[in-house]
């Protein structure tokens, strides 16, 4: 009869497999170190077939700054602000988000109801008001408000809309 010598077990031809590829891995990081980790990690996730992430998009504004504490009256004429929301608006993708903001002590309140939020409405209310009066089209305009510890100013920003969908059936 044939003698058999006892094989080694499968498991430890699997652990060594897995210590040579870590062993591999560390190898790989040390010749790497004049890469960035962003730059190592952006390695490894195109190697994985990962698709990068967009490119962020410029975001342009406008605004305007200068708003008594607790008031919501214009602290300037618009006249610069509509100027630049018409050339803007000419694209028919773009919206216009308007964000009323107070400065977040006890003075920049609402005077009624002790609010800010309601105050950073207003302020962004009357900023679209005045962008109606001229001519803007609302329906292309967005309210929000951020009352937290912001200038007291409204922000007016490009938002991107989407492209139109087509009315009716293609032919």
């Amino acid at each position: 009869m044939l003698d058999v010598q006892p094989a080694r077990p499968v498991w430890l031809v699997t652990l060594a497999d897995l210590a040579l590829l870590l062993v591999g891995f560390f190898v790989l990081l040390q010749a790497n170190q004049t890469l960035t980790p962003r730059d190592l990690a952006r390695g490894i996730a195109e190697g994985f077939g990962a698709e990068p992430p967009p490119a962020a998009m410029p975001v342009a504004s406008h605004g305007i700054a200068g708003f008594a504490p607790g008031s919501a009256v214009l602290p300037q004429r618009p006249d610069t602000l509509v100027a630049w929301a018409r050339d803007e608006l000419r694209d028919p993708r773009v919206r216009l988000t308007v964000t009323g903001g107070t400065d977040g002590t006890t003075q920049d309140v609402d005077r009624a109801t002790r609010s800010a939020t309601v105050l950073a409405a207003d302020r962004a209310r009357a900023v679209a008001a005045a962008l109606a009066r001229a001519g803007v089209p609302d329906a292309r305009l967005s309210l929000s408000t951020n009352p937290a510890r912001t200038p007291r100013a409204v922000l007016v920003t490009l938002s991107f809309a989407g492209e139109a969908k087509p009315q009716g059936t293609v032919r």
